[in-house]
């Protein structure tokens, strides 16, 4: 009787599995049904948990129509006596479940049926499918060899769950399925196991869970037992656990905000992907993983790991130097670059302006020069508002065409050993731009450090600097301002006019000690001196050379005297421009000659410092002549009879000798920046010591006839 029950149990549950290929879902419900208090009645656990899984699979059908998608493994026999269920299970491509689906729309069945489903008691509601998963799945796990059926049903049970949004109950299935123990199993066999189990912690939306054993299918891809290593497919799988583990390949997702995900895990992946990449026989994929790790994770690396990271970065750059290009992968997935932002890290860009002498100036007209000329309006708010944004990222300056122009970088090194950084310049656009690189080594992590980058705009028009490029550990990057983090910047777009002529004077007086500092707050490109007597007149002969490219074609002199306190007679400065002039146009590396006449007179009379110390001994007054040096006969005095204490403590301060000082301003212009109306000033300081030609010694009174 016994027997007789437990083959009529698994009769049912066959003729079952048959109803259910055939599209009879009714039929098969109540077959299982039967299958299922037959064999629990004997305690035929293989059969009962096969029974159950089958009206699990057809109420599944009913609830969910649409299937539970995904692919699963197929599934090994058992033996002969597991011939019958083995049938319901082997199923190529998709699963069960799927295959059913198609089963009954190819058999012209609705896959609705009809309202006597609906009515059918023998289906499980949603909830008691997962109980009878649940049931179905303890049965298994009192057979050794029933791991692998096991393993479907858990499979089975976590898809539904996931369809049902209970992500907590299908872990626990999922966590059942990872202890299941397995025998016999090919390495292919093991990736396949852990690939579906990443693929379900994936689906309930455990994306660090689904990371980890992605990893765990990509490191039995090169397990040691297999004798040829599938490293392709190794990094493939390890590329595919970056998003559980919030890793991104593209740089710029970790230049905002703060850092996500473990360091330390991130770190081990990105050691691991270097050395797949290895033994893949790629050298161009492990410097730019190198690259993103060291770029990426420099905060959370130790002082030895940066060491060692950097050795590693530089042998490989040795055989293939890291760049710019995207790097394509076979799948064609597309690796962008990835360019040293804190190597060294940039904290301001500032752009500077021309040296004074070779600033241009624009020639001044009668609008406004924050009016445009087009415009026939003398002021317009439209044109004010539509450029203020356009005017606050623009430089009050500009750039001359051919001129070298300057860029001050403050840089900080953040690496615990020296660091090297070879052919540094700009980036612009806008312009074409002769960058002209540099070379600089910072100590180890060094303060703010000043670094100055030049280049030559070649043409006219607008130029933005958008960022400099390096050379650092064999890696070549661009690095774009927009892309770094707390940058102060003063303006990255300034106005290249057209090309001037450069002007360069030398005289024939030696430069002076004084510094001349004009009202105007110009700066006074050289300073020269000379010592005159009263009523002296002495030549001033200056070479104007054009050390410029463009010929110099015009010229305009002033004069204006500074810090006069005296009364002066006569002209002090005089020149003949018509001389000088006649030389022009100045072709580069031509020299031309401008003198100009310095003609000192002074009042020196009833000053009383130089009549205090005149003895009245009875002799007449005498005249110095003007070859005897004055000093001689002024310093003995000063130092053997000073006036008083605070003046003998001035060496070499004399009251009686007066000062003047001048300035020379020269205006030229020519080539294309003339046409523009550009022009430049060159200015000349000149400080002139005067000493009175006669001096009276002694004074004698005569006695009256």
């Amino acid at each position: 009787r016994h027997y007789k029950k437990r083959c009529q149990g698994r009769m049912r549950k066959h003729v079952g599995d048959l109803c259910l290929q055939a599209g009879m879902l009714q039929d098969s419900l109540v077959h299982y049904h039967m299958a299922v208090e037959l064999l629990r009645s004997v305690n035929d656990f293989l059969w009962l948990g096969a029974a159950l899984e089958g009206l699990c699979s057809a109420s599944v059908i009913y609830h969910y129509p649409g299937g539970t998608g995904g692919k699963i493994g197929s599934r090994r026999a058992q033996g002969g006596s597991h011939s019958a269920e083995a049938g319901n299970r082997h199923r190529p491509g998709k699963d069960g479940i799927s295959f059913l689906c198609c089963a009954l729309t190819s058999n012209g069945i609705n896959a609705d049926t009809s309202a006597e489903i609906g009515r059918a008691k023998n289906c499980l509601s949603p909830e008691d499918i997962i109980d009878k998963y649940k049931e179905a799945i303890s049965y298994y796990g009192k057979y050794k060899n029933a791991g692998v059926i096991e393993l479907e049903a858990c499979v089975k049970a976590v898809r539904v769950l996931a369809i049902q949004k209970r992500s907590m109950e299908a872990s626990e299935f999922l966590q059942n399925a990872v202890y299941i123990n397995l025998r016999q199993l090919s390495e292919e066999e093991k990736i396949q196991r852990y690939s579906i189990l990443s693929e379900l912690y994936e689906r309930i939306g455990f994306h660090r869970k689904s990371a980890f054993f992605k990893r765990i299918a990509a490191m039995q891809c090169a397990a040691p037992s297999i004798p040829e290593p599938g490293w392709r497919a190794c990094y493939k799988l390890l590329l595919e656990t970056l998003p559980g583990y919030s890793l991104s390949l593209d740089p710029k997702d970790f230049s905002k905000g703060t850092h996500r995900g473990w360091a330390a895990v991130q770190m081990r992946l990105l050691h691991e992907l270097v050395y797949a990449s290895r033994r893949m026989g790629n050298p161009a994929l492990c410097v730019r993983h190198l690259s993103f790790l060291l770029q990426t994770m420099l905060d959370f690396l130790s002082d030895q790991e940066k060491k060692d990271v950097t050795q590693s970065l530089e042998s490989y750059t040795a055989k293939c130097p890291g760049t710019m290009e995207f790097i394509t992968l076979p799948d064609g997935l597309k690796l962008p670059p990835v360019p040293f932002t804190k190597l060294p890290i940039v904290r301001s860009v500032k752009l500077l302006n021309l040296p004074t002498s070779l600033r241009p100036h624009k020639m001044k007209s009668l609008l406004g020069q924050n009016v445009s000329t087009k415009s026939p309006f003398i002021y317009s708010p439209i044109i004010a508002h539509s450029r203020g944004e356009e005017r606050s990222k623009k430089i009050d300056f500009q750039w001359v065409q051919g001129d070298v122009c300057e860029v001050q970088l403050m840089v900080y090194n953040p690496m615990p050993f020296e660091l090297r950084v070879e052919n540094m310049g700009l980036l612009t656009t806008g312009v074409e731009f002769e960058s002209l690189p540099a070379a600089l080594s910072l100590p180890a992590e060094s303060g703010l450090y000043p670094v100055t980058l030049v280049g030559v705009p070649q043409t006219t028009g607008q130029i933005t600097v958008n960022g400099y490029h390096t050379s650092v550990f064999g890696v070549f990057s661009d690095c774009l301002l927009d892309n770094l983090p707390g940058l102060k910047t003063n303006g990255c777009t300034v106005e290249v006019i057209p090309a001037l002529p450069r002007l360069q004077i030398s005289t024939s007086l030696p430069r002076s000690a004084h510094t001349l500092q004009p009202s105007s707050g110009d700066e006074i490109s050289t300073n020269v001196s000379v010592q005159l007597y009263n009523g002296e007149t002495q030549q001033l002969i200056i070479k104007l050379e054009n050390i410029g490219t463009e010929p110099l074609e015009k010229l305009e002199v002033t004069a204006k005297t500074v810090n006069i306190k005296e009364k002066l007679y006569g002209d002090f400065l005089s020149w003949n421009l018509e001389d000088t002039l006649s030389q022009f146009p100045l072709k580069p590396g031509k020299i031309a000659t401008f003198t100009v006449n310095i003609k000192v007179k002074l009042d020196f009379s009833c000053q009383e410092n130089l009549l205090q110390d005149l003895s009245d001994d009875g002799i007449s007054v005498s005249g110095l002549p003007l070859s005897s040096p004055f000093r001689q006969v002024v310093k003995p005095r000063v130092e053997t009879k000073p006036i008083n204490p605070q003046e003998s403590s001035k060496v070499g301060d004399f009251s009686h000798v007066k000062t003047l000082e001048a300035i020379l301003n020269f205006k030229y212009s020519g080539g294309p920046g003339h046409i523009e109306g550009y022009y430049r000033n060159l200015s000349l300081g000149l400080h002139v010591e005067v000493e009175p030609s006669v001096f009276f010694t002694r004074v004698s009174t005569l006695p009256a006839t």
